[in-house]
């Protein structure tokens, strides 16, 4: 079955786990199995930006999204699901399919994309992990 499952999260966006978290909790639930809930934040794209920056700066954002995503979990897991928090940076998908790796996940559980998006059949960074991850991915909608 499904051992470790990662589960990515836009803290700012419910629409990235709503629907898909209580999918991840489920597949968790019947393998009793770790849940790996990961944020990710985007860096400054071009080395330049991140001059303009006080220094530590990503560290300080790094340590406020963790402690959100702490708090997050707390609020929305039950104690009895094994919960890893893991806060990633960089290109959304690309931290995603990297983690997937690292930790071997099983599954990825994923939202289909932002409701501003749903006329498309998936948003930019689910379509890329699924086509790019070397485990099953549920999309869900």
């Amino acid at each position: 079955m499904y051992k470790d499952i990662l589960l990515p999260i836009d803290l700012n966006d419910e629409g990235s786990w709503q629907k898909a978290l209580p999918v991840a909790l489920n597949f968790v639930r019947a393998s009793t199995g770790t849940l790996h809930v990961l944020s990710v934040v985007p860096d400054f794209g071009m080395s330049i930006v991140g001059q303009f920056f006080p220094e530590g700066y990503e560290k300080k954002v790094g340590e406020k999204v963790l402690a959100s995503l702490k708090e997050f979990v707390k609020n929305h897991i039950p104690d009895d699901i094994q919960t890893h928090h893991i806060i990633g940076e960089g290109k959304v998908y690309k931290v995603i399919l990297n983690m997937a790796e690292k930790i071997d996940a099983d599954m990825v559980v994923v939202s289909s994309g932002r409701d501003d998006l749903k006329d498309f059949l998936l948003g930019p960074n689910a379509a890329r992990v699924v086509r790019h991850a070397n485990c099953s991915v549920m999309v869900v909608r």
